[in-house]
C-alpha cells in the first residue's frame, strides 16, 4: 500500500476507534518516510487506548519535540502536562515532576489559555496529595472556575469542581466536598473530558473513598466507573483499574477465592501503565493471603507492592506480629505513622492501637485511639468512625470497662455489617464476646464468638478459624454446634440480633443467609424454645443469658 493511502486509510481507523488498524498502518507509514505532527498524535492516543503506554509515552516525547521545535509553546506545554500525568501515574514521580516543570517553563510569559489551567490543575492536585493544607487548593479551584467561564471549557470547570471537592474533603466539609466531586462528573458523562484526565479523576475519587474506608461510597464511585468504561475499549487501562476496585471491594465483601484467582494477573497487567494501582492490588493480594495463613505468599504479594511505591503497613507488620513478632510489628506501625499523613495516617492507628495494647502500653494505645476518633470526627466517614469506635471499644476492654466499651462495639459492628465488611464483622463479634462475657452475659458471648467463628470460616481465616477453636473452651464459649436451649449456634446468632430488634432482612444481611433461611431458624427457635412472638423469644433470650 503507498504511503499516502496507508495514512488516508490509518486516520479512517482512528476515526472509527479501530485502535489496532490504527496503529499498524500509522507505525507502517512511519517506517517508511515518518509522521505529520497530528498522525503522530493519533498515533500515541491508539497505543494509549490498547494499552501500550510505554511506547505511547515514547511516541508523545516525540510529538512534544516536533512541537516545541516548530514554536508552538502553548500546544508543547499541552504534550509536557499530558507526560507528566502519565508517567505520574504509571508511578515515576520524578519524570512526572521534570516534565510539569518543562510546562511551567514553557508557558511563563504566554498570554492564559487552557494549557495554563491544566498545569494549574495537576500541580493543585499533586500539592493535595503531598500536603495537609487545603487552603491553596480553594483558592486553585476559584481561578480555574474563573478561567473556565472566560474560555467557555467544561474541562477546566470539571477540574475546578474536583479541586474544590478534593480540598473541601481534607478541611472537614466531607459532605460538600463530594458534592462538587458529584458535580464535576457532568461534563465527564457528557463526553466533554478527554478519558485520559477523566479515568485519572474517577481513580482519584474512589481511591479517597477508600482512604475514608466509606465502602458504600467507593461501591458507587466504582461502579460509576465501570458503566463509564464499559463502552470503550477492552485494553484501556481504565478497564483495568476498574477490576482492581472491584476486587478490593469483593475482598471487604468476604469473596478472597476471586482475589485470590484474579488480582495478581490484573495487577501484572497495570504494572507499566498504571503502577500505583499495580500496587495497591497486590497489597490486598497480601492481605487475603496472610488472612488465610499464607506467610510466604503474604511477604512476597507485599514485598511487590512495595516495589512498585505502595508501603505495604499495617499487613506486613500485622503478619509479624502473628508470627509472635510484637516489638518488630509495633515499631513498623510507628515508623510508617511518622511517615503518613493525615489520611493515611487513619488506617494504621486501629491495628497500632491493638498491638499496643497487646504491649500492655497502655498510654500509647490510648494516644493513638484519642487520634483516630479525632480524626473520625473531622472527616464524618463511616468506616473511620467504626474504626474509632472499635479501638476506643478495645481500649476501655482492656482497662476492664466492659460496659463503657458495649456501646461502641456494638456502633462500630452496625457499620460494619452495613458496609458488609466481613472479616472486619467477624472481628468485632470477638470484642463484642469479650464484653458480653465481662458483663455476665454468658450465652450472648457465646452466640458472638459462633457468628466470628462461622464467618472465619466462610472466609478461609484457616489462623483464625484455629485461634478460636482452640480458646473457646477457656474462654468458656461453644463451637459444638449447640447452645442454650438446645439450640444450634447458627440459631443463637439469629435469636441475638432479633433481641436488638433487627428485622428479617437485617439479620440476612448481617449473616449473609436469605430471608428464607432466617424465617426457617426463626420458626425451629419458636419451637425448640416454646413461644409464638419475637417479643416472647426476645424476652426468653434475656431471661437465659443470650441477650
Amino acid at each position: 500500500m503507498a504511503e499516502q493511502d496507508l495514512i488516508t486509510s490509518a486516520r479512517a481507523a482512528y476515526a472509527r476507534r479501530d485502535w489496532p488498524a490504527a496503529r499498524n498502518e500509522l507505525l507502517a507509514a512511519r517506517s517508511t518516510t515518518g509522521l505529520e505532527l497530528q498522525d503522530l498524535a493519533a498515533l500515541a492516543d491508539a497505543m494509549w487506548w490498547l494499552g501500550d503506554i510505554p511506547e505511547s509515552l515514547s511516541v508523545t516525547e516525540d510529538l512534544y519535540r516536533g512541537l516545541a521545535g516548530s514554536g508552538d509553546q502553548p500546544a508543547a506545554a499541552m504534550k509536557a502536562i499530558l507526560l507528566s500525568l502519565q508517567w505520574g501515574t504509571r508511578g515515576d514521580l520524578v519524570v512526572a515532576s521534570g516534565w510539569l516543570n518543562r510546562a511551567r517553563r514553557l508557558l511563563q510569559g504566554l498570554p492564559e489559555g487552557p494549557a495554563h489551567g491544566y498545569l494549574l490543575y495537576l500541580e493543585s492536585a499533586m500539592s493535595l496529595d503531598l500536603e495537609e493544607d487545603p487552603g491553596p487548593a480553594q483558592a486553585a479551584a476559584a481561578r480555574l472556575d474563573a478561567l473556565a467561564n472566560r474560555l467557555a471549557d467544561p474541562t477546566l470547570a470539571c477540574f475546578a469542581r474536583v479541586v474544590a471537592g478534593l480540598g473541601g474533603v481534607r478541611a472537614g466539609r466531607t459532605e460538600d466536598g463530594f458534592s462538587d466531586l458529584d458535580e464535576a462528573m457532568l461534563p465527564v458523562l457528557a463526553g466533554a473530558v478527554a478519558p485520559v484526565w477523566a479515568g485519572d479523576i474517577y481513580c482519584t475519587v474512589i481511591h479517597l473513598c477508600h482512604q475514608l474506608g466509606d465502602l458504600a461510597r467507593m461501591r458507587a464511585w466504582t461502579g460509576a466507573l465501570d458503566r463509564w468504561t464499559a463502552g470503550l475499549s477492552a485494553t484501556f487501562v481504565y478497564t483495568g483499574v476498574t477490576r482492581i476496585h472491584e476486587l478490593q471491594l469483593i475482598s471487604a465483601e468476604g469473596g478472597w477465592d476471586a482475589v485470590e484467582r484474579e488480582i495478581g494477573a490484573s495487577s501484572d497487567n497495570l504494572v507499566t501503565a498504571h503502577g500505583w494501582m499495580a500496587g495497591a492490588g497486590y497489597y490486598e493480594l497480601g492481605e487475603v493471603r496472610r488472612l488465610r495463613g499464607n506467610t510466604a505468599g503474604a511477604l512476597a504479594a507485599y514485598r511487590r507492592a512495595r516495589d512498585l511505591g505502595v508501603d505495604p503497613q499495617p499487613g506486613e507488620a500485622l503478619l509479624h506480629y502473628e508470627a509472635g513478632d510484637t516489638m518488630l510489628a509495633l515499631s513498623q506501625l510507628r515508623a510508617a505513622l511518622g511517615e503518613s499523613r493525615l489520611l493515611d495516617r487513619a488506617r494504621l492507628l486501629l491495628p497500632a492501637t491493638e498491638l499496643a495494647l497487646a504491649r500492655r502500653d497502655a498510654a500509647l494505645a490510648e494516644a493513638l485511639a484519642a487520634e483516630l476518633e479525632r480524626t473520625a470526627t473531622r472527616f464524618a466517614s463511616p468506616g473511620l468512625q467504626a474504626w474509632a469506635c472499635q479501638a476506643r471499644g478495645a481500649v476501655l476492654l482492656a482497662s476492664g470497662r466492659a460496659d463503657s466499651a458495649l456501646p461502641f462495639l456494638e456502633a462500630a459492628a452496625r457499620t460494619y455489617r452495613a458496609q458488609r465488611a466481613r472479616y472486619r464483622t467477624a472481628r468485632i463479634h470477638e470484642l463484642l464476646a469479650v464484653s458480653r462475657r465481662a458483663l455476665g452475659q454468658a450465652g450472648a458471648a457465646d452466640a458472638d464468638l459462633a457468628t466470628a467463628l462461622a464467618i472465619y470460616r466462610q472466609l478461609g481465616a484457616v489462623p483464625d478459624v484455629e485461634r478460636l477453636e482452640r480458646g473457646a473452651g477457656s474462654a468458656g464459649g461453644t463451637t459444638d454446634g449447640t447452645d442454650r436451649g438446645g439450640l444450634t449456634a447458627r440459631e443463637c446468632e439469629v435469636l441475638a440480633l432479633i433481641t436488638t430488634g433487627a428485622s428479617n432482612r437485617q439479620v440476612a444481611d448481617a449473616l449473609v443467609i436469605s430471608e428464607k433461611t432466617v424465617g426457617r431458624h426463626l420458626a425451629n427457635i419458636f419451637g425448640k424454645i416454646g413461644v409464638s412472638t419475637r417479643t416472647a423469644a426476645a424476652g426468653w433470650a434475656r431471661d437465659h443469658g443470650l441477650a
